[in-house]
């Protein structure tokens, strides 16, 4: 015991203490096998292309940086889902309203005073002005699918967009995101395809780093796809449901404009966004059927009579029953541009619709069979093996 304290405490602490050998000896071990780890950053400051400094932060709702962002468009379908990913990441988000009741359930999407709102007018360039002047990424939304006795459709996609990407360029806005739509092309026999192709024109013309997303006709819990053809009313239609197009969930088209507003190598670029599968209108509404259980009848009525008879309900109602344009893009299949970007340049996978209708149809079923599973893909197998009688007639 030579060498050590007499003091019972200083006993203690020098029994207690590792040899000095005993110390190398597990410092060489651990550093012979063990990797240094490198502790995670907390936080990120991404510098924009105008040279902003961005306080990127891989927090939630609550977390204090981000981007600022301004979205048109936000109290349509797609609005709310690009808002509420966008303000759950700790982002500032600008809504531009028109009507108070229409942009109330945005208010919850962030955290207290990450979702700001501000009035606007489409024609009215300082109220556009005022909206994205302290942002760094603006969505333009807009759009209309039939006109009103205010805006016709050159009104809302063409001039719209002008007045808002002359804001955009104005103020040297980092990113600017125009969505338009699937099929666009300058010689359409449809008005809505005419007007959205000259909308990503002239948004490239006065603003060359226009990012363009086409997204494919969306499905999801507020779509005009699904719950159309699930309603207990009657669907009219005039091609015999025979349209062609890439349905596409409208979550996948929300997370991927999340990303590519948040990703600078994007701008200037074309998106196709699609589904994976092609279907006809009849195969989905097949898929509707057999979802709800039930039969849903389609009326089919002639072009000739159904367009100029929708238009002139269009100028006498004042709720939405459809335009003589919507009957013209029946008879139009969506193309995809070759060229474009799709999801998988953003490393995304859109899901099917065939693997959500039970989600979002669930609701339509009878209260006999409402909580029945979808079929197991060995049951869709033991299906396949017998021939329904009315399968053959």
């Amino acid at each position: 015991m030579a060498g050590l304290s007499t003091t019972p405490m200083a006993l203690h602490r020098q029994l207690a203490r590792p040899s000095s050998a005993l110390v190398n000896t597990i410092s060489k071990r651990t550093l012979s096998t063990t990797p240094r780890r490198r502790e995670p950053y907390n936080q990120d400051v991404v510098i924009t292309r105008t040279g902003k400094p961005i306080l990127r932060i891989p927090g939630g709702r609550s977390a204090l940086g981000g981007h600022t962002a301004t979205v048109f468009g936000a109290t349509g379908f797609l609005g709310r889902y690009i808002v509420n990913r966008l303000a759950r990441s700790g982002n500032s988000v600008v809504v531009p309203y028109r009507e108070e009741m229409s942009k109330r359930h945005l208010k919850v999407t962030g955290d207290l005073g990450r979702v700001s709102f501000i009035e606007h007018d489409l024609r009215n360039t300082a109220s556009i002005e005022e909206a994205v002047r302290h942002s760094d990424i603006v969505y333009n939304l807009i759009g209309r699918e039939y006109p009103t006795k205010n805006f016709d459709l050159e009104d809302v996609h063409v001039e719209g967009t002008s007045r808002i990407a002359n804001a955009v360029a104005k103020y040297d806005v980092d990113r600017f995101i125009q969505v338009s739509s699937h099929s666009v092309h300058p010689d359409s026999p449809s008005e809505f395809y005419r007007t959205k192709y000259r909308s990503e024109q002239v948004a490239r013309d006065i603003f060359p780093e226009t990012t363009i997303v086409r997204p494919a006709p969306m499905f999801g819990f507020e779509d005009q796809l699904l719950h159309r053809l699930a309603g207990v009313t009657n669907t009219f239609t005039s091609n015999n449901l025979e349209q062609r197009f890439w349905p596409v969930h409208v979550i996948d088209v929300g997370a991927a404009l999340e990303k590519i507003g948040q990703d600078d190598s994007t701008a200037g670029q074309t998106y196709e966004l699609h589904g994976p599968k092609n279907y006809s209108m009849r195969e989905i509404s097949e898929l509707v059927d057999k979802e709800i259980m039930k039969k849903r009848r389609h009326i089919n009525v002639p072009k000739r009579i159904r367009g100029p008879g929708l238009e002139l309900l269009n100028k006498m109602l004042w709720w939405p029953v459809g335009s003589k344009d919507e009957v013209e893009k029946e008879f139009l299949d969506q193309f995809i541009d070759k060229n474009a970007k799709t999801f998988k340049d953003l490393d995304m996978e859109a899901g099917d619709i065939a693997h959500f209708t039970f989600k979002y149809l669930q609701g339509y079923r009878s209260a006999a069979y409402y909580d029945l599973p979808p079929m197991t893909e060995k049951e869709k197998r033991e299906e396949k093996k017998y021939l329904h009688v009315l399968d053959d007639q």
